[in-house]
């Protein structure tokens, strides 16, 4: 059983989405498996496991070894498996999907049930900045390509896509991986202490403060364009009936001190 876990986890497979393969509730598969042998599994989530791994007995399981082909397998048989339960599950029913198409709405919903696993435990720390830190990284993305190249990297990196698969910019995203290997593997050689690279670090951390420092200065900026508009308008707050008068007027007022 610590093969099939090891396996598990080398694939990518969450409780939550062996749970929706096998029919059954996360807390079934923490019970699967916790037992001793593959075999006291009821028979058909047994046979269901096994067709997924692409072998034919529990004994095959230590024999299995995880590489980017194997992994594409899986996923085909995964995906195989859900091509009807999905579409069913997922529908127009709940706001969440609304104006999604098929593909969007089965991504989404495989999405939040990895967070949902993720989350349900209050006290892991660590999953929730995690998932805090993946919120922050989703509202920033848009803002600087090399984000999306990154999501591209770690995909190519735990085999779920091929490497010469280029979906943006090939040249600037074959440029951005291999820097990334290269730092990568300085990190993981052990090599590079932090006394070494403290001068880098201070450059990182002096550019965050900057840009932090821009961003209160803007905040600041426009609450007080924004107290001025109010003042001028004569009004003392804003509602959903002068909000579109207030912002025209806060834009007048910055547009001055440009052209002064």
């Amino acid at each position: 059983m610590d093969r099939l876990n090891e396996i598990l986890k080398e694939l990518g497979i969450s409780k939550v989405k062996l749970a929706k393969c096998l029919g059954v509730s996360r807390q079934m598969i923490y019970n699967y498996l916790e037992l001793d042998d593959i075999n006291k599994w009821p028979k058909d989530k047994k046979v269901i496991l096994l067709n997924i791994l692409g072998v034919k007995s529990a004994d095959d399981i230590d024999n299995i070894k995880v590489d980017t082909d194997y992994i594409m397998d899986v996923e085909t048989r995964i995906n195989s498996l859900f091509e009807n339960t999905s579409k069913s599950e997922v529908t127009d029913t709940n706001v969440i999907f609304s104006g999604l198409e098929t593909k969007q709405k089965e991504l989404l919903h495989n999405i939040v049930d990895e967070l949902k696993e993720r989350l349900s435990d209050d006290k892991d720390e660590n999953a929730y900045n995690s998932i805090l830190y993946l919120y922050h990284y989703l509202q920033t993305m848009e803002s600087s390509k090399e984000l999306k190249y990154i999501l591209a990297y770690m995909s190519k990196a735990a085999g779920f896509t091929k490497p010469y698969e280029f979906v943006y910019d090939e040249n600037e995203q074959f440029i951005f991986e291999s820097i990334l290997f290269s730092a990568l593997t300085l990190y993981h050689s052990g090599t590079a202490s932090k006394s070494k690279i403290a001068a880098t670090h201070k450059r990182f951390v002096a550019q965050i403060e900057q840009k932090m420092e821009d961003k209160m200065s803007r905040t600041l900026e426009i609450n007080a364009a924004k107290v001025q508009a109010l003042k001028e308008l004569g009004y003392t707050e804003i509602n959903t009936e002068n909000a579109s008068e207030v912002l025209s007027k806060i834009v007048e007022i910055q547009s001055r001190k440009v052209s002064g």
